[in-house]
């Protein structure tokens, strides 16, 4: 009774760290230089900015949703044409979902930390390819 005790308490402990790192990024979106803001639209028109971590591969320019929270990814999917803001300057991308081969090779060529994805809760990784229009 007592290791059950411990492991539901560990396991609460660990929900609500990886609840309050999760609300800090979705938050603060912290952006730098590896960062990008990418503009997508919701079935009502609306429009909504994400900061992403801008990722390449092959010579191409992705994006992922790395964390639990995606409504962004969601909306992309729905109305794949969005804004892309890097380095302040905009431009229009068609986001294509990335399967197969070509997921497994820009998770390879831009792979996650152990920490972060401890932080994270072990979300699935989905990716996007940015093609510009």
């Amino acid at each position: 009774m007592k290791a059950a005790k411990i492991f539901v308490m560990v396991l609460v402990g660990y929900v609500a760290i990886v609840a309050a790192f999760e609300s800090m990024i979705g938050f603060f979106q912290p952006a730098g230089a590896t960062t990008l803001v990418i503009t997508t639209i919701d079935g009502s028109g609306q429009s909504s900015d994400r900061v992403v971590s801008r990722l390449e591969s092959g010579g191409q320019l992705y994006v992922a949703a790395n964390h639990w929270p995606r409504a962004w990814y969601n909306r992309a999917l729905e109305n794949p044409s969005v804004q892309v803001a890097m380095d302040g300057q905009p431009a229009a991308y068609q986001a294509v979902p990335v399967t197969g081969d070509e997921h497994v090779q820009v998770d390879r060529d831009n792979s996650l930390g152990l920490a972060f994805r401890v932080l994270t809760g072990f979300p699935p990784r989905y990716f996007l390819r940015l093609d510009p229009q």
